[in-house]
């Protein structure tokens, strides 16, 4: 009957018995003479039949009765002795997180100081009791082991109570950490300037540096599982794992001031760029981010590394100023494929910054006048209303150079898809003097001498012209016209805004003045610049002088930086804020100038400093950028007091990181 279900046995036994009834009452009706007698016989068979069934049914039921009564015994001990062994650690928890019960396996791996009846789970982890509820539960740390934990509420409508299950996932999060920290990266290390730094060198102290620098590198992957490989005499390839390049990071890659105690020739000292490709799917992708991260780290004048991250890029160093290259082997090529593109052109547009100065307009008007000497038409885009050289712009107006300025809207209409645009003094698509100019342009070129920013680059440049250590863009468009070989000649009044924009940002030839600064000073002069002249385009109105002193006046020194506020506003507001932040560096015990003033909600702030203290970095910590000497940035919706509290927080940031 193995297998047989209560109503299968009833059915059975009721047909046996039937049967056996038929049969008897087949042979007493045989033996029976009467009829009446015969029918007898079957009543009685019959109800004994009956009694002997009932009887069967009843004793049948009490059986599965008791049957079924001890299977729900043994499953509701199942279930008690299952959920105390259960092979993970579970608590019963009421409605105030409070442990009510808990499994044998709990007591010995996750408590174990005693009794957990009656205490808070908080008490033992801090758990969200939301999220250990949901689908993923949540990950949790317990006397150094790991557990995702989940919650289960009961069905019953009247309960309080819940169960929570700790899975221990230690060894996941541990082959996970070991998968993290074992992930490898390319670091690439160049020393700055190698050919120009052996030039002029001994050979004694050329071998003497280059065991220096091989020494630098080897002391660098010392005690970590990275290796390293020159692959040049002024490149080094490094492979190292996040566990080793995390606390160099975070030590603000001390190489680099180790790399400045390196002298050579007893006169220069060595600098080095890295770049660290972290962050990276694999190997071939970790070097291709670390090439861009050392290019970011060249075009911002060298001496720091830079760490290339999902978001961006991290700088590290670059506190020291850049070297100027003594070769023009770079600005002759450029200079060569600029010039296939102004020939292949329709059209030539040049523009610079909004707000501009002396430089963006002297170097726009450089390469318009060159473009015409080859029968280009050509125009410079600026905002006479906003720029702060209109002196500048009227002088060339008045000297029969005619038609070389459009407004921005006017620009916009001249714009085809044979236009070629020049954009000068800055890389930053966010400051160029029309961004509906710069959004329709399918041909660009880019010349600047601004520090490389993060984040903010003109990308779709077809020539990319960043020299970190020309004095400015006039001297870098002075000697891409000397190599154009336009018939080597501008006109007099082009050479003399070109060189006052050299002198502006050279203030006068004293800052980041090297070799080349003045060779394209003499170029212009022969060109028939007119030192008196340019003198001239410097005047002020007597109104600008006297605002520039007020705003001097209010100077504060902070950790030997002058920090001055122009409280009111006026219409030369930007030039002599500007000014102020120059002449505040003649002040004794001032390694940088800052200048805040604020027009129409958004705060500026002008930087200035004589080079050893580098004002991009700060102005970088502000979202703005500039070079070393010179930076600025924009706090859109900043009251004056709050960005001047901001600037010293970014100083003081500066000064900790870099001493």
């Amino acid at each position: 009957m193995k297998g047989l279900n209560v109503l299968d046995i009833i059915i059975k036994v009721t047909t046996g018995l039937l049967a056996a009834a038929s049969l008897s009452a087949s042979i007493i009706a045989y033996d029976t003479p009467s009829t009446e007698g015969k029918g007898k016989a079957m009543l009685v068979i019959t109800i004994f039949l009956a009694l002997v069934l009932i009887a069967e049914f009843i004793a049948f039921r009490g059986r599965t009765i008791r049957t079924v009564s001890r299977m729900s015994s043994h499953i509701t001990k199942t279930e008690r002795e299952s959920l105390l062994n259960f092979p993970a650690p579970v608590i019963v928890i009421d409605s105030s997180a409070t442990i009510i019960w808990y499994n044998k396996r709990f007591g010995r791996e996750v408590f174990t100081d005693g009794e957990a009846y009656g205490i808070n789970i908080n008490e033992i982890v801090d758990m969200d009791m939301d999220k250990v509820f949901s689908a993923e539960g949540e990950l949790v740390c317990i006397k150094n082991r790991f557990y995702q934990t989940r919650g289960i509420h009961t069905d019953a409508s009247d309960s309080e109570l819940s169960m929570v299950y700790f899975d221990d996932t230690t060894e996941y999060i541990e082959l996970e950490y070991e998968y993290r920290q074992s992930h490898k990266n390319v670091i690439i290390i160049s020393v700055d300037n190698y050919e120009d730094l052996m030039a002029n060198a001994r050979e004694s102290d050329k071998a003497h540096a280059l065991v220096q620098i091989e020494k630098l590198v080897e002391n660098f992957t010392e005690g970590t599982t990275a290796f390293y490989k020159r692959v040049s005499s002024d490149k080094f390839y490094v492979v190292m794992e996040d566990r080793h390049l995390n606390p160099i990071i975070e030590n603000r890659f001390k190489i680099l001031e180790q790399a400045r105690q390196i002298k050579v020739d007893e006169r220069q000292n060595l600098t080095l760029s890295i770049g660290v490709g972290s962050n990276a799917e694999n190997l071939a992708e970790s070097e291709n981010f670390a090439r861009k991260a050392l290019d970011m780290c060249l075009g911002r004048g060298g001496d720091q590394a830079a760490v290339r991250k999902d978001n961006g890029y991290e700088f590290f160093g670059g506190v020291s100023k850049g070297v100027e290259k003594s070769t023009k082997t770079k600005t002759r090529m450029i200079a060569k494929s600029m010039l296939e593109q102004l020939l292949a052109s329709e059209k030539i547009l040049v523009m610079g910054h909004r707000f501009s100065d002396l430089d963006a307009v002297g170097s726009a008007v450089g390469i318009c006048s060159a473009a015409r000497k080859m029968g280009r038409e050509s125009y410079v885009v600026v905002n006479r209303e906003t720029s702060m050289a209109k002196l500048l712009i009227d002088y060339l107006d008045d000297n029969d150079i005619n038609n070389y300025f459009i407004t921005p809207a006017d620009g916009v209409e001249k714009m085809t898809e044979g236009t070629l645009l020049v954009v000068v003094d800055t890389h930053n698509p966010d400051i160029v003097e029309s961004k509906e100019v710069l959004a329709r342009a399918q041909n660009i070129i880019v010349i600047d001498h601004h520090r490389r920013m993060a984040n903010k680059s003109i990308d779709n440049a077809v020539i990319f012209y960043q020299e970190a250590t020309a004095s400015s863009a006039c001297e870098m468009v002075a000697e891409l016209i000397e190599y154009f070989g336009v018939g080597n000649k501008i006109p007099a009044p082009v050479a003399e805004a070109m060189l006052a924009g050299i002198m502006l940002d050279t203030k006068n030839f004293v800052m980041k003045t090297g070799v080349r600064t003045f060779e394209a000073a003499a170029y212009l002069r022969k060109m028939g610049a007119d030192t008196v002249n340019v003198k001239r385009l410097f005047a002020d109105s007597i109104e600008t002088y006297r605002y520039k002193s007020q705003i001097i006046n209010s100077a504060q020194i902070y950790r030997k930086c002058a920090i001055a506020v122009a409280e009111e506003y006026a219409d030369n507001i930007r030039v002599a804020a500007s000014q102020a932040a120059d002449e505040m560096l003649g002040i004794v015990g001032v390694n940088a100038s800052f200048v805040l003033y604020e027009i129409g909600g958004t705060t500026n702030i002008s930087a200035r400093s004589m080079g050893a203290f580098n004002v991009q970095i700060v102005m970088e910590a502000l979202g703005g950028g500039g070079h070393q000497t010179m930076a600025a940035t924009q706090l859109a919706d900043t009251g004056l007091e709050t960005a001047g509290r901001m600037l010293k927080e970014a100083i003081d940031d500066y000064i900790r990181n870099n001493g």
